[in-house]
C-alpha cells in the first residue's frame, strides 16, 4: 500500500484530505519573532493584518525535518512506501528536508519525494490523482509514472488584486505597484517549470478582471481531463467566486469544481483578493 502526503503549499480543503487519505505537513510562516505552523496555527487573515502593520511580506520556511521524520516514521509503519509532493523545489526547500528526514531514516528506497514544479492546487491536483491511484492499488512506480507524466500538464495561474504583496515580498517594484494601483492593473501570474512569471495585465475592477480572466482560459479548459478543476483564492468576495463557478459550470467539462482557500504561503506572497483557476491538460 502507499500513502500521500503532501507539504501544506497544496492548499487542499480538509474535506478532500479526509476523503483520499493524505497527510500535510505544515510549512512555517514567520511574523518577525512568531513562528507558525501554515493551516493550524495561523490564518491568512491574521497574515494580513500583520503585513499591513509592519508593512511588510512574512517570512515562510520550509517544513521541520523532526516532524517531517516522525510523520514519515508513523506511516511506514502502515504503508509499504510513501510519495511525498511539495512546492517546487525552485521556490523552496521543503523538498530537501523532506528527502534529508528520507536519509535520516534510512529508507529513500521507500520514500519518493516529488518535485511537482507547481504551487497551491497546483500541487493539489497532482495529489489527489496519486491518492486516487493508491485508492485503486497501484504501487509506487505505477504512481510517479502517471505524475510525471502529468506535470508538465498542470495548468497553474491566478490574477491579483493588490501588488502591494508582491512589492512587499521583493517580486515587483514599488513604482510598478504604485502604478498599478492607480492604473488599476492586475498581473496574470503563471507557474512554468516551477517559476512563477507575469503572462498578462488586467485592467479594471476586480470583479470585471477575474471573470475575463477565467473566460481566457476557455479553449484551453476546452482540453483539459473533466475529473476536476480548482479555483482557489485568497479571501475573494463570494459573488466574484460563485460567478466563476457558475461560468465552469455551464461549460459542462468537469466532474467536480472544487473551492479552496489558499493557505499561509500564496496568502503571504500575494495577498488578500488572488484568485486562480488550476487545472490539468491532455
Amino acid at each position: 500500500m502507499v500513502k500521500i502526503i503532501t507539504d501544506s503549499t497544496s492548499d487542499l480543503s480538509a474535506d478532500l484530505l479526509e476523503r483520499f487519505n493524505i497527510d500535510v505537513l505544515p510549512l512555517h510562516i514567520l511574523l518577525g519573532d512568531e513562528e507558525f505552523e501554515d493551516g493550524k496555527t495561523i490564518t491568512p487573515e491574521r497574515i494580513y493584518e500583520w503585513a499591513d502593520e509592519n508593512k511588510t511580506t512574512p517570512k515562510t520556511s520550509a517544513p521541520s525535518e523532526v516532524f517531517a521524520k516522525e510523520l514519515f516514521e508513523k506511516n511506514l509503519a502502515k504503508y509499504d512506501e510513501l510519495i511525498v509532493f511539495t512546492i517546487s523545489f525552485s521556490m523552496s526547500t521543503s523538498g530537501n528536508v523532506c528527502r534529508l528526514a528520507a536519509e535520516e531514516l534510512e529508507a529513500e528506497d521507500k520514500i519518493h519525494v516529488v518535485d511537482s514544479k507547481n504551487l497551491s492546487t497546483g500541487i493539489g491536483l497532482l495529489v489527489v490523482k496519486a491518492a486516487e491511484l493508491a485508492k485503486e492499488g497501484k504501487n509506487a512506480k505505477e504512481i510517479l509514472e502517471v505524475i510525471d507524466s502529468l506535470i508538465p500538464n498542470v495548468r497553474a495561474s491566478f490574477v491579483v488584486d493588490t501588488l502591494e504583496y508582491l512589492h512587499r515580498g521583493g517580486r515587483c517594484s514599488g513604482l510598478a505597484a504604485m502604478m498599478g494601483t492607480v492604473l488599476k492593473l492586475h498581473p496574470k501570474i503563471v507557474v512554468k517549470d516551477g517559476a512563477m512569471l507575469p503572462e498578462k495585465k488586467y485592467r479594471g475592477a476586480i470583479d470585471n478582471v477575474i471573470m475575463n480572466y477565467a473566460k481566457d482560459m476557455e479553449s484551453e479548459i476546452k482540453s483539459a481531463y473533466k475529473d476536476r478543476v480548482f479555483i482557489t483564492h485568497s479571501g475573494c468576495d463570494a459573488k466574484v467566486v460563485n460567478s466563476v463557478k457558475d461560468y465552469l459550470k455551464s461549460l459542462n467539462i468537469f466532474d467536480e469544481i472544487h473551492e479552496t482557500r489558499a493557505g499561509g504561503v500564496v496568502s503571504s506572497h500575494c495577498g488578500p483578493g488572488t484568485l486562480g483557476v488550476l487545472y490539468i491538460v491532455k
